[in-house]
């Protein structure tokens, strides 16, 4: 990555990095207020549920106002929208006051995504797509964990010192911004794909960014409050929820790597096993502190990853020109996941016990798994058309950011193999041939060890290429 690049990214991903540290442990902070309050399991899922509410909303609308009033500014008013709904809630403690306030700081913190995102966006082309959107990912992750470790030192100031925190980091990171002497970019507003047109071309992959989104969701509502109730201080909260991020951090990408040679529907049902054995281990287990934060590390990476696996599925079966639109309609799909999960979940826990959490996630797994598992066997799943890139839902900028070079290269080279003009009918696909793609078209070879994975007869891949392709 040139220099120039890498200065463009900075500031953006500076501005993420100290947003992110203060809203990593914010969703932990306000459901132990909560319970510490007295509130029921389910008061606190609702109030939980208020936050990706707002996120839902803000994906919808929030490019409309950026298009009207540029990103720097649009990226102070959403940041100062969250610190003013953070340090508002530091004022006074009450569940119908904080379901609107999280509510609104949800819309805001995915516009400040979304600025972010349609900035790393336009600051390179395809090529380098990939490379921004890992150091993107790395802000993220690293801000989420860095930010759960200072829960238990914000904590120990005082009752109102971790709100007033939060609120000083939301509106130093417009810093980075603000100084930029450049001219914002300009974005497009898109319409994602319908959820029916959605069904229609990827069931799997439907499944499972609603799936990733009910657990999402529940790790960072829910798990700390289960964590409380076990007997945990807030520095010992912090620092277990800052593993599962870890975990998520290190384990999606090679579980990803691991997708790119495998039937990813087999590798979805085996994340599913694998989470359900994990909640299986939290119920039986002796949970010492050492068993506790093994297992809630691989929760992490197991949950984390079903959504990138799930969307890099999709895109196995997405034409060319509907990839952007389909991560977009999946982002909205994952993102009703986690409006409804808390709402879904806390009557569990407030029916059966703390552990109900667990009970939840183990059915949750089984399902997906039982789901998975019959979509296979009545559509088996398409080869791999582009390398694993982590990810984890982002605003509909973000969408379009992960759609690298490769995975437009691969997803139209798929069209020339699988006839997929009646996928999603209104989106422009190749001319669809039996057969690999003409001799006198390039090819993007991905795979490291310059093995490709098994194929049909009918869907032989010409030798490998590093001549670069454009977009379609």
């Amino acid at each position: 990555m040139s220099r120039q690049l890498l200065a463009m990214a900075l500031a953006p991903l500076l501005g993420l990095f100290i947003l992110g540290i203060g809203n990593g442990f914010l969703a932990t902070l306000i459901t132990l207020r909560l319970d510490a309050a007295g509130e029921s399991p389910v008061v606190i899922g609702w109030v939980s549920s208020a936050y990706f509410i707002g996120l839902a909303l803000g994906a919808m609308f929030n490019d409309r106002l950026l298009l009207r009033i540029g990103h720097i500014r649009a990226y102070g008013s959403f940041a100062s929208l969250v610190a003013v709904t953070v340090l508002l809630q530091g004022l006074w403690l009450d569940p119908i006051s904080w379901f609107g306030l999280r509510l609104i700081g949800g819309w805001a913190t995915v516009g400040v995504y979304l600025v972010i995102e349609s900035w790393l966006l336009t600051s390179g082309d395809q090529k380098v797509r990939g490379r921004l959107l890992a150091l993107y990912m790395i802000s993220l992750y690293a801000a989420g964990v860095l930010g759960q470790l200072l829960l238990g030192v914000t904590d120990a100031m005082g009752v109102t010192a971790p709100f007033m925190v939060i609120g000083m980091l939301a509106s130093l990171s417009v810093l980075p911004m603000a100084m930029i002497p450049r001219v914002s970019p300009l974005i497009e507003h898109a319409e994602p794909l319908s959820p029916m047109r959605l069904i229609t071309l990827t069931p799997t992959g439907v499944m499972g960014s609603f799936g990733s989104g009910l657990a999402v969701a529940a790790v960072y509502s829910l798990l700390p409050l289960y964590l409380q109730r076990i007997g945990l201080t807030v520095n010992q909260i912090g620092q277990m929820m800052a593993v599962v991020i870890l975990g998520a951090m290190l384990l999606q990408y090679p579980i990803g790597r691991w997708s790119d040679r495998h039937d990813r529907q087999m590798v979805l049902i085996l994340i599913g096993t694998f989470c359900t054995l994990i909640s299986a281990g939290m119920l039986l287990l002796p949970l010492n502190t050492w068993i506790l934060a093994s297992l809630l590390f691989l929760l992490g990476g197991g949950v984390f990853a079903l959504y990138p696996v799930a969307v890099g599925h999709a895109a196995d079966r997405a034409p060319a020109g509907a990839l952007v639109r389909m991560s977009q309609g999946l982002l909205l799909i994952n993102a009703i996941g986690s409006t409804v999960s808390p709402p879904l979940i806390s009557p569990i826990m407030a029916a059966v016990g703390d552990t109900g959490l667990f009970w939840a996630f183990g059915a949750m797994s089984i399902s997906m798994v039982v789901f998975f598992g019959w979509r296979r066997s009545v559509r088996p799943a398409p080869l791999p058309v582009a390398p694993f890139s982590p990810s984890t839902p982002m605003s509909s900028a973000g969408a379009e950011l992960a759609v690298t070079e490769e995975l437009m290269q691969g997803a139209t080279e798929h069209e020339h193999v699988e006839d997929l003009s009646g996928a999603v009918p209104e989106v422009d696909t190749v001319e669809p041939l039996v057969g690999p793609p003409p001799p006198d078209e390039s090819h993007i070879a991905y795979y490291e060890d310059g093995e490709a994975p098994p194929t049909a007869p009918d869907k032989q891949r010409l030798p490998d290429d590093t001549a670069s392709a454009s977009r379609g």
